[in-house]
């Protein structure tokens, strides 16, 4: 099924078409969260630190193969809000075979140099053999996710969020027994956490995969498709480059946090892991909330309805900041629980630092509500060289000031940091969108 988002009521259409996708990557979260809350239970907290620093790296390798997704996926949009079919399919092939290309060289790339990453993380001796581990068995994943994010970007981009919901149920709910199976009941140990993500990634990946080809005949290409355009290999090549690097720059940064929190040892390590995955849990929702008014801000982009996007517009930045409100106020009554999900409760430390990270970041979950509208916006405008530059604002301020604050004030600066990024990200695009009004 694939919604317009042309026509009909703006909140509800959003809505209904956002709601699969939250569900979906509220599941996809599963992967994870499940080998933290198990390692950190049944093998202790510099397994915990070794899953949660892998976790951080694994986003930002991710992130480049789904950075060229989505900027595809706003052109499929586009294409689909013109209604040209045959520019749609031509630009499926081409992207497929860019991503696809983009993929295999990552992988043979992040294998060969795995000690070189590791020390640039600055990983601690005591946590480095179980980091290692885990990442030569979860490197083989990556294939398997970036088929899955591909399809789920282009169903999505049509109007279609109900069917990666689907494979990513499934695949969570594989993720979580086979952790339990080869955690806590075989001695697998950190090994096995990271083979059941990616038998958990696969079935996703090649589910969807399987789906597309069988179930969405219309968009598969005919010999005439199959034909080189440079016109639209360049569009796919400036939204997905540009997609990309917002969305590796913004995941490097984080991965240059990540190296300064290990270098403050494996209690603040352990700490970081388990409030990262609260954190990343809690603004999930308004995460995917942007990703489903940058299909709407595209399909009408395409269908040149101004009028419809300003007045989306509005009504979206409502509803994200509504949610966020809600979202910080029980984030902060509920830090210590939370944390205790993730850490024994004899692990006082930890559980203290991460409360402390919780309170302070999610304090302010407007701030990145606004900028993940803010990075759909441009993306679907075809403008998203800004979304780079808010990115390069947001992280380039929370980099540095973490490492200027953390110097004074230990790593509580660093938590510090990072809402001081998104304000003045977000204030610099709201005053460009603003701009571009006139």
């Amino acid at each position: 099924m694939y919604h317009d988002l042309t026509e009909g009521k703006i909140s509800r259409s959003l809505l209904l078409f956002a709601l699969p996708m939250m569900a979906g990557n509220l599941l996809q979260q599963f992967y994870n969260i499940a080998d933290t809350l198990i390692v950190g239970r049944v093998l202790g907290s510099n397994a915990l630190a070794a899953v949660g620093s892998a976790y951080t790296l694994m986003t930002f390798l991710t992130s480049i193969f789904l950075g060229l997704s989505m900027g595809s996926g706003a052109l499929f949009s586009i294409y689909k809000g013109k209604n040209d079919q045959d520019s749609l399919r031509n630009a499926i092939v081409h992207a497929f075979a860019l991503i696809m290309a983009v993929t295999v060289l990552l992988n043979v790339l992040v294998y060969i140099g795995i000690d070189p990453i590791l020390h640039f993380l600055r990983v601690p001796d005591e946590v480095w053999d179980g980091m290692k581990a885990y990442l030569l068995v979860i490197f083989a994943g990556i294939i398997a996710t970036s088929l899955y994010n591909y399809f789920s970007c282009l169903l999505r981009a049509l109007g279609n969020s109900t069917i990666p919901l689907v494979f990513l149920a499934v695949s969570a709910v594989l993720n979580i027994g086979l952790d339990l199976l080869f955690v806590a009941v075989l001695p697998w140990g950190i090994r096995g956490a990271a083979l059941a993500t990616v038998i958990a990634q696969y079935v996703s990946g090649i589910g969807i995969t399987l789906y597309v080809l069988l179930k969405c005949r219309d968009l598969l290409p005919s010999r005439e498709d199959l034909q080189f355009n440079r016109q639209i290999l360049g569009e796919i090549g400036n939204l997905s480059s540009m997609t990309c690097v917002q969305q590796s720059v913004m995941n490097f940064g984080i991965l240059m946090v990540q190296g300064l929190v290990n270098s403050f040892g494996p209690v603040i390590m352990a700490a970081f892991a388990a409030a990262v995955k609260i954190d990343t849990f809690a603004y999930l929702p308004v995460q995917d909330f942007g990703n489903a008014y940058s299909t709407f801000i595209a399909q009408n982009y395409g269908a040149g309805k101004k009028d419809r996007i300003r007045k989306g517009t509005r009504e979206s930045f409502l509803i994200s900041f509504l949610f966020c409100i809600v979202i910080s106020a029980v984030v902060c009554i509920f830090a210590a629980p939370l944390m205790r999900i993730f850490v024994s409760a004899k692990e006082t430390a930890v559980i203290a630092s991460g409360v402390r990270y919780l309170r302070i970041e999610g304090a302010f979950y407007c701030g990145i509500g606004c900028l993940f509208l803010l990075y759909g916006y441009y993306r679907a405008v075809k403008k998203p060289g800004m979304s780079v530059i808010l990115t390069v604002i947001s992280l380039g301020t929370r980099v540095a000031l973490a490492y200027i604050l953390s110097a004074y004030i230990g790593e509580t600066g660093i938590w510090m940091a990072i809402p001081i990024g998104w304000v003045f990200a977000d204030i610099t695009g709201l005053a460009y969108m603003k701009f571009q009004e006139k």
